[in-house]
């Protein structure tokens, strides 16, 4: 029996990821700054793979782009390699415990960082901070609790419990 997944809720997920890595840090924390849009729509890829896939994974992107002022079509191609990788090991991915899935989105949240220096060494432009990469580690522990509330967020338990 499958639980029918509000319809607002894919949209707002994403919507408040984009405000998330639009929000000011403080300019020693700004390298450290979590991949929020990726993160969810990891959940999303993992979790919903009939509304989710590399078209929403691209559209975001462009979004993304258009949001935070990067090169267009730069966040697009880094989201489409992440959700590629997450569509395909999605069956193994699925039944880890969140604890276990955080080091799988650490891995492909590196895999990103490397996509974006490859990019910008292509194209010319600075490289990446160095202490940017630690950015991925972030991303890392901050998955169990993006995991849960978008699960219960789904799931109708955020109500019940």
């Amino acid at each position: 029996m499958s639980r029918r997944v509000p319809s607002w809720l894919l949209p707002a997920s994403v919507l408040v990821a984009i405000v998330l890595g639009l929000l000011p840090l403080p300019d020693a924390l700004q390298p450290l700054r979590p991949y929020w849009l990726a993160l969810v729509l990891a959940y999303w890829l993992i979790e919903h793979p009939d509304r989710a896939g590399l078209g929403l994974a691209f559209a975001c992107g462009l979004l993304a782009d258009l949001s935070f002022g990067s090169l267009l079509g730069e966040q697009a191609l880094r989201l489409v390699v992440m959700a590629f990788i997450i569509q395909r090991f999605r069956a193994r991915l699925r039944f880890f415990p969140p604890w276990q899935q955080a080091l799988a989105i650490g891995a492909l949240l590196l895999n990103d960082r490397i996509v974006d220096a490859a990019l910008n060494m292509a194209l010319g432009l600075p490289l990446v901070p160095t202490l940017s990469w630690l950015a991925p580690l972030a991303g890392m522990v901050l998955w169990p609790p993006v995991f849960w509330l978008l699960d219960a967020l789904r799931l109708g338990t955020w109500r019940r419990g």
